[in-house]
Formats: structure tokens, sequence, C-alpha cells
């Protein structure tokens, strides 16, 4: 496969991951939030790996960078806004409702528009603040968790505070590790890291909803308390050399 074929792969798939937000935020609209959970999850994992693919083909590029940024507006801002909007604010003034669904969306696009302007020739092995598809995925981690354990979304209040929080880590100086190169030839570190995802695949197809929101409740909670701890010092000594890094888990 020549290079101008292959260049189109890493964009299918960012086309995916958005064409998968937009059919969660209608599941979100017809009063279906589980489902819409489950379409945001395999958004998510589109999103991890377009990037890494480009990588892998050697065929990054500024303008798959900048798309994969656009389709990330509609599944990880839009999207967990609608499900906060139409699932957990009920009751509240209209106003305030409102408010509080924005958050995800305002926090996010300025997550990706700082990203996008501060991306660095000589990438960090960590994101400053928290990725908008970690942010989405926790939301609705969350709910689908909720709904394993208790047949319903959760108790309102707690997705508020924590969709308060999230929006506040997302504009942060936290830094947060970046997950594993897609290859077992990147040192050890790597090779573990990436099979501790493979893992957490294996498990969400066995366990569903129960295993999301714990693990990336740990995950956040050992970031911030690495930051706190030592907060000029990086929280991964593993490093990534690539000039156009898309903003991904």
């Amino acid at each position: 496969m020549n290079k101008n074929r292959k260049r189109h792969i890493p964009n299918i798939l960012t086309v995916l991951n958005m064409f998968l937000g937009f059919l969660a935020i209608g599941m979100l609209i017809k009063g279906d939030p589980v489902k819409a959970g489950w379409l945001i999850l395999f958004a998510g994992v589109f999103d991890a790996v377009d990037g890494k693919i480009a990588r892998l083909l050697g065929i990054p590029s500024r303008f798959g960078s900048e798309f994969d940024s656009f389709a990330d507006t509609i599944s990880f801002c839009v999207a967990p806004s609608v499900l906060i909007y139409t699932t957990y604010v009920q009751g509240l003034p209209p106003i305030l409702g409102g408010l509080i669904s924005f958050i995800p969306l305002l926090f996010g696009t300025i997550r990706l528009a700082r990203f996008n302007v501060l991306q660095e020739e000589d990438p960090k092995p960590y994101f400053i603040g928290l990725t908008t598809p970690l942010n989405a995925l926790f939301i609705f981690g969350y709910m689908l968790f909720s709904e394993k354990l208790s047949g319903n979304t959760g108790d309102p209040r707690i997705a508020i505070l924590l969709v308060v929080i999230m929006g506040l880590l997302m504009i942060s100086p936290v830094r947060f590790s970046k997950f594993p190169l897609i290859s077992f030839r990147k040192g050890r570190r790597n090779t573990y890291r990436l099979l501790g995802v493979f893992i957490l695949l294996i498990s969400l197809i066995f366990l569903r909803g129960i295993v999301l929101f714990p693990l990336l409740s740990v995950y956040i909670l050992w970031c911030v308390a690495a930051w706190v701890i030592h907060p000029h010092e990086i929280v991964d000594s593993m490093s990534i050399k690539n000039p156009s890094e898309r903003e991904v888990f």
C-alpha cells in the first residue's frame, strides 16, 4: 500500500470516532443513555488508535491532529454535555441546569484549543490537564457503573460533583501520563502498560460497565497525587518522540 493510500487510514478511524459520538447524542435524545455510553466507549477506542496507527505507518500530519480535535469535540465534549442535560439536571432551574451541562463542552473545547496551540516539537510523556476522551469516558463510566450496580443512572448530585471536578481538571496544570505506544519494542515499562490496556479491554467485554469507572478513578487519583507530591516532575519516564501527537489517552 503506497503512502497516499495509507494516510487515509487514521482519518477513517477519526471519522468512525466522530460518527459514534453523533450516534451517541442521538441515543441520548431518544432517552437511551446506556447505549450512548457504549457508543462513546467504542468512540474512545477509535480515538486511542488513530494517532498511534498514524505514527506506526509513519504518516502523522497536522491535518490529522486538527481533524482529530474536531471529532473529539463531538464525541467527548458535546456528548457528555448532552448526557448531563438529559439525565442529571432534571428539576434544576433551566439556566443552572444548562450551565452545569455546559461544563464538559466549555472546558473540553478550551482543553483541545490549548493542546493544539501548545503542541511541541519534542512532546512530553504526559498531558497537561485531563484529556477530553478520559473526561467523557469517566462521566459515561459513572453512568454505566451505576446502571450495572443499581439499575439506574446514578445519583445526580454525585454526577454533577464529578462533572465540576473533571471540568476543572481538564484546564488544570495537573500532569496525566500518556497511555502506552502500540509496540512491544519500546521498553519493558511500555510493554507492561500495553498488556494492562489489553487486559482492561478484555475485562470491559466480559464485565461490561462495572470496571471502567473504578479503574479510571484510580488512574486519575494516582496522577493527581503524583503531581501534588512532585509538581515539577513528570509522572512517567517513558519518552515519546513525535512532532505531531494527537490528543489521545
